[in-house]
């Protein structure tokens, strides 16, 4: 559908309906799916919770409890065997989209969202993830044509699928390490513009329950600088942050393990250059607690 754009050319309005709700439907995946429903890294209210599920449900990546029962999963076994998205066990464009595509996955491990599949309204919405997104789609049709259709859905959508998953991919591959993980986990900035925040991977890896992933002021976070307005109205409440002993806890780092850190993506790439296995060679020397969960 987004090569219907050829036929139905461009208008302003399309490109800021695109760009708009890109942005929007990022910003309920980040805060909703990733930071609450994954992470439980702030409290909220009941129906928030839900507006936060339906806002969330909007970018076409299946039900909420689906997605924070596999992200939980992930994290579990980040870069490992049994990770569903590592680039480094299974490859790049497995890890961008092969696994979301691949029906093999497409059951909800319930057992690791036990906390949040006793809503029934979330069981609801997590079997009819589709509903919110035809509605939206509707809704577009009826507001602007198919022009505004294929530009403010169809190629929105596909942006936002690419912009979620280079977290999955490119956050792995690319960036820098600040902490030791037990995975190849990466500070990028370019991708926190592009995911809301989200581009601080190493930091969130290495202390997943906290609702900032960008720990400093020069790390970008739109979802987080939201969550603290929305706290000001208690919309939203305890919002969990990093102490100071875990934000700061790579200057207690040696001088050997700071430079094996810096040298981890020569070590990917060395690694699949010469045909390696991908897990003959740790890129971190201790694995944290903080990794799992």
């Amino acid at each position: 559908m987004c090569f219907a754009a050829i036929w139905t050319g461009v208008r302003w309005i399309d490109v800021a309906a695109c760009v708009g709700l890109y942005y929007l439907r990022m910003t309920f995946l980040t805060i909703g799916y990733h930071r609450y429903f994954s992470h439980r890294a702030f409290r909220t209210s009941r129906a928030f919770q839900l507006i936060l599920a339906l806002g969330g449900s909007l970018c076409v990546q299946k039900g909420p409890l689906w997605w924070a029962a596999h992200h939980r999963h992930h994290h579990r076994w980040s870069d490992q065997e049994e990770d569903l998205h590592s680039p480094t066990v299974r490859g790049f464009w497995w890890s961008h989209l092969g696994w979301i595509l691949c029906p093999k996955y497409d059951e909800t491990r319930f057992d690791a969202i036990r906390d949040f599949a006793r809503y029934p309204e979330l069981r609801w919405l997590n079997r009819f993830y589709i509903v919110p997104p035809i509605a939206l789609a509707a809704l577009l049709f009826f507001a602007g044509g198919f022009s505004m259709l294929v530009w403010g859905f169809f190629i929105s959508t596909t942006l936002l699928w690419h912009g979620t998953f280079t977290i999955n991919s490119l956050s792995h591959i690319f960036g820098r390490q600040r902490y030791r993980t037990s995975d190849t986990s990466r500070n990028n900035w370019l991708l926190a513009l592009l995911t809301c925040g989200e581009g601080w991977h190493n930091n969130h890896h290495y202390h997943q329950n906290t609702a900032n992933q960008g720990w400093f002021w020069w790390e970008w976070d739109p979802s987080y600088y939201l969550l603290r307005a929305l706290s000001w109205f208690r919309v939203v409440s305890d919002l969990k942050v990093p102490s100071r002993q875990i934000k700061y806890a790579y200057l207690n780092y040696t001088h050997e393990e700071l430079e094996r850190l810096r040298a981890g993506p020569v070590s990917w790439v060395r690694r699949f250059k010469v045909g390696a296995s991908p897990g003959t060679e740790p890129l971190s020397s201790v694995a944290t607690a903080s990794a799992e969960g």
